[in-house]
C-alpha cells in the first residue's frame, strides 16, 4: 500500500467521521428551538420510508422503474407482524424469513 492510498483511507475515514459526530457535539452545546426539534421529529420516518421504496423498485436507464416482486411479496408477512407485534426484533426476524422462504422457493 503506498502512502497516497493510505492517506486517503485515513483522510476518507476522518472525515466521514467528522460527518457523523460532529452534529451530535454541535447539538448537545446548543439548544434548538422547538419548532426545530418538531420538524426533526419527522426525519426518520421521511428517510425509512425511502429506503422501503427505493427497495422496492428496480432502475432501468433509460425506462420506468419495475416493482421488485420479491421485496414487496416479503413486505406483506413483514407489515402484518408490524401491526400485530410492535416489536422491531420481531419484524427484522420476519421481514428475514420472508425473503429466505422466497429466495428458498427461487423468487430472489
Amino acid at each position: 500500500m503506498t502512502k497516497t492510498v493510505f492517506f486517503a483511507i485515513l483522510l476518507s475515514g476522518i472525515a466521514t467521521w467528522l460527518i457523523r459526530v460532529l452534529p451530535f457535539i454541535l447539538v448537545k452545546r446548543f439548544t434548538l428551538p422547538a419548532w426545530l426539534i418538531d420538524f426533526l421529529s419527522y426525519v426518520p420516518v421521511a428517510i425509512l420510508t425511502a429506503i422501503y421504496v427505493e427497495s422496492l423498485l428496480t432502475y432501468h436507464a433509460g425506462r420506468w422503474p419495475s416493482v421488485n416482486l420479491p421485496n414487496l411479496l416479503a413486505s406483506g408477512p413483514t407489515f402484518l407482524a408490524a401491526i400485530v407485534s410492535k416489536n422491531l426484533l420481531v419484524i427484522v426476524i420476519v421481514g428475514i424469513a420472508s425473503m429466505a422462504v422466497l429466495r428458498a422457493l427461487g423468487w430472489g
